[in-house]
């Protein structure tokens, strides 16, 4: 637990989200503050690295605590402390990730900022060295942080106070929501330049191994968990939150290929780059168009004027407009489980304008 944050300093922010933020900061805030002094016996190099993994984790959306603490809540949870604990050990799960997920990808940015990886880089390329070496010493780095945000995952969910069956089958979920994302990357490592593209049942299932059950999923139900909801309840709002991971994964590749990169703060020409295992590729290869989509797709030294010709020739294949069929597909999905008779009206009130703003975004 932790006692630098006060249940009556949370109650005072303007309305629940803002009230919901603060907390997860706090907690947050707190936890970093104690790994850096903990470091400092070892050095300023590992307070550093603590630095740079707390600034890591802020700057997204940390949509994973507010869901958790949004389900808890709307299930008629008040222990807010304990549960901001179990959204921070989710919400560090997502830094380990994408730390990770950046390092086997070779990609230097993230959020349209370096990342980690590549502030190490820049420091070592300063000292003069190669710079494959200091990209190799970068992503070296960036395994260590990564494991270190893994481990404490864990370590939060002990620090929130929780016992007995209900801390168990808190980190049964996280232990799920793990194992889930390593098969879904293990997937989308195989199907990024493969030979034989993966259907798009193949590569829905990858984004909801990878992405779905972290985000959505697991925090979902741990927080109908710590407030005690019935089973029925839990497992349907894990449902929910497989079809809208799985919308927003759609729209993740929809903004990867056709968004604006002003708007998103990322390149809309890696995933092309790379050959990454869309839904979008995947319907494009069933395509009249494939054979001249196909020579350019997964070449990293393509122009940009071939890129977008490229982006040109998916939309004429109609997988751009199968992909946002698809989208909403799931959305309406995931607003007819909302809709099931044992999820209470709180539930709907909460995640029916969530919907709407997840999988509608512009980044």
């Amino acid at each position: 637990m932790l006692g630098s944050v006060s249940q009556s300093s949370v109650g005072g922010a303007p309305d629940r989200k803002a009230r919901r933020e603060e907390l997860i900061n706090q907690v947050l805030t707190d936890f970093f503050s104690r790994t850096k002094e903990r470091a400092r016996p070892y050095g300023h190099q590992y307070v550093t690295l603590w630095q740079n993994i707390e600034a890591n984790t802020t700057g997204g959306k940390r949509f994973r605590p507010q869901v958790l603490l949004a389900a808890y809540e709307a299930l008629g949870g008040s222990d807010l402390i304990s549960a901001a604990n179990v959204g921070a050990a989710f919400e560090l799960l997502h830094t380990a990730l994408i730390v990770h997920d950046d390092v086997i990808d070779r990609d230097f940015v993230r959020r349209g900022q370096p990342n980690l990886a590549a502030m190490y880089r820049d420091r070592w390329q300063a000292t003069g060295i190669s710079k494959s070496d200091a990209e190799h010493r970068g992503m070296s780095v960036a395994v260590i942080a990564g494991d270190l945000a893994l481990s404490f995952a864990y370590r939060l969910i002990d620090q929130s106070g929780v016992t007995g069956p209900t801390r168990d089958r808190l980190l049964e979920l996280m232990d799920e929501s793990l194992f889930a994302s390593a098969a879904g990357e293990l997937l989308d490592i195989d199907y990024t330049g493969s030979i034989k593209l993966p259907s798009v049942e193949n590569v829905l299932s990858m984004a909801r191994l990878k992405t779905a059950v972290y985000s959505f999923e697991g925090p979902l139900m741990a927080g109908a968990v710590l407030a005690g909801a019935d089973e029925n309840v839990i497992s349907t709002l894990g449902e929910f939150g497989k079809e809208v991971g799985t919308a927003y994964q759609i729209r993740d590749d929809l903004l990867g290929v056709f968004g604006n990169t002003s708007e998103t703060g990322k390149s809309n020409s890696n995933d092309l780059r790379e050959g990454k295992g869309t839904v979008i590729v995947a319907h494009a290869a069933q395509s009249q168009l494939w054979e001249h989509i196909a020579p350019f797709l997964g070449r990293p030294d393509i122009t940009e004027a071939q890129v977008t010709d490229l982006r040109d020739m998916l939309e004429k294949s109609g997988a751009k407009e199968f992909a946002e069929s698809l989208l909403e597909k799931h959305t309406t999905r995931a607003r007819e489980l909302l809709s099931e008779p044992q999820i209470p009206e709180s539930i709907r009130d909460e995640f029916q304008p969530f919907i709407a703003t997840l999988t509608s975004r512009d980044r």
